[in-house]
């Protein structure tokens, strides 16, 4: 359960600050239906860029904002879709964007499930405690834009090899910004950087999104109901809905897989990772390329009894994949492939992870001999806006991409095979979930009582968490009243 005891004393500061700043919050509800923000904030976000840091901006982390810049409003879930002219599967890809997120990643989103619990208990003081952010990526540059729409101090904490993008952007926003040795599944040496700023003597929070519950309670109230809003749109005239697919980097994401699978039962969760760094296919480790989709450890926050399968795809395909999707040669060989104009337009959206995700679908979709009925679901994290760099590195070292490369890109992508595919039963899911043991209760003090809960007491320390969404909510509403702000 996520701790929601009351601090009397920070809470009324953090009341007083927040009205001297002019912030309120949004609500759960509202994130999963905009039509609920009031008409206040409407009418500011009219003028407000889409990464403008100004507090109004809170209201647009949902999945639902216009595709716009500076000046949009809310329409219907952002998303795509990939038919089988350019996956070679019979199935319908649906790819959730989350290029339309403030800081153009979703991951803004677990952030603020992170935050918000704290600050509206009064457990946490803007005005006086640093807020720490350990990410791979993502995770960190949403934790130092929330912050810095909540007017507190954040320190950043990436790997150093994460893309020249993120590094330029968290400079003009974060505090401070650590550079941790390493690639994305260089998790211990985050883990390492934090214990060290805690035996510092500084006044901070760490909000670690690997064992921070409110990073998958976000997923399940917010991008769990989002995926369920285009189901309703598509499942017609006996469409079916296979699984959802999303890498399990630190495990906040599948949370929109556990709403998914209360709301359909017969569906599938599927967890992608690096085949160069195999730790939930065969408990592996190395370093890979796909950005932001940590390993070498299991994260607190995966619950593994609802996990039906892994998939590991090979980082050669994203890099390669990446190229096709932009470089004029390869829209091109797609267009002459079938590929609809509106598809290959759209193929923008999709980041290095999420061609990662797209690859683990396909995957996914040829195990199980999915038909032209079914749907798969996954996340498009974030979009080329953050990888540009590398395909100007692409283009350093490969040279320029030409159309015989696309040809044997398209090819690669339509022959992705179900190699790398394991689907999970009972005492395998367990396999996995016994490896918290070595990082979290060896080395970073959890307790093997609460390890043996997420198992054996599987549905009340799981969704008895989720379920604490509409008792967040009364918080937050309890909070503005009193801020007294639209």
């Amino acid at each position: 359960m996520i701790d929601l005891t009351l601090h009397p004393e920070t809470l009324e500061k953090n009341v007083a600050y927040c009205r001297k700043k002019g912030i309120s919050l949004p609500t759960f509800a509202m994130m999963r239906n905009p039509e609920r923000v009031p008409a206040g904030i409407r009418e500011q976000l009219r003028s407000i860029g889409l990464w403008d840091l100004h507090p109004a901006n809170l209201y647009r982390i949902t999945w639902q904002n216009e595709p716009r810049e500076a000046g949009g409003l809310y329409g219907e879930v952002n998303h795509f879709l990939l038919p089988p002219a350019l996956t070679g599967c019979r199935a319908t890809i649906i790819m959730l964007a989350g290029r339309w997120f403030p800081t153009g990643a979703h991951k803004v989103g677990a952030t603020y499930g992170c935050l918000v619990p704290r600050l509206v208990t009064g457990q946490f003081d803007p005005q006086e405690t640093k807020a720490v952010w350990p990410s791979t990526g993502n995770y960190c540059r949403g934790g130092a834009y929330i912050s810095a729409l909540l007017a507190c101090q954040a320190i950043a904490i990436l790997p150093e090899e994460m893309s020249r993008e993120r590094f330029e952007w968290l400079s003009g926003v974060a505090g401070e910004v650590i550079a941790t040795p390493g690639c994305e599944s260089n998790v211990k040496e985050i883990f390492d950087k934090c214990r060290e700023l805690r035996q510092s003597g500084q006044d901070l929070r760490i909000f670690n999104q690997f064992d921070e519950l409110g990073n998958p309670l976000w997923h399940y109230a917010v991008t769990g109901q989002a995926v369920e809003a285009l189901l309703q749109r598509y499942l017609v005239d006996g469409r079916r809905y296979a699984g959802f697919v999303s890498s399990s980097g630190s495990g906040g994401t599948l949370g929109a897989g556990y709403y998914l699978k209360r709301r359909y039962p017969r569906s599938h969760l599927v967890a992608a990772e690096a085949l160069q760094c195999p730790t939930l296919l065969y408990n592996g480790f190395g370093g890979h390329r796909i950005e932001g989709i940590g390993d070498k450890h299991i994260p607190w926050v995966h619950n593994c009894r609802e996990t039906d399968f892994v998939v590991a795809v090979d980082d050669e395909v994203p890099i390669r994949a990446l190229r096709l999707f932009n470089e004029p040669e390869g829209r091109a060989a797609l267009a002459a492939a079938g590929v609809p104009a509106e598809t290959v337009h759209s193929l923008d959206l999709l980041g290095i992870s999420g061609i990662g995700n797209l690859v683990a679908a396909i995957k996914y979709a040829k195990y199980l001999e999915l038909g032209e009925e079914d749907y798969v679901v996954s996340i498009a994290t974030d979009s080329l806006q953050l990888y540009t760099s590398r395909l100007e590195e692409l283009t350093t070292t490969r040279g320029p991409y030409s159309a015989a490369e696309a040809q044997r890109d398209l090819a690669m992508l339509h022959a992705t095979a179900i190699d790398h595919t394991k689907e999970l039963g009972y005492y395998e899911k367990k396999a996995i979930h016994n490896l918290k043991y070595f990082t979290w209760i060896e080395q970073q003090g959890r307790t093997v009582e609460e390890l043996n809960a997420q198992w054996y007491d599987h549905d009340r320390y799981w969704y008895d968490t989720f379920d604490q969404v509409e008792e967040i909510d009364a918080l937050i509403d309890e909070f503005n009243a009193r801020v007294g702000l639209p």
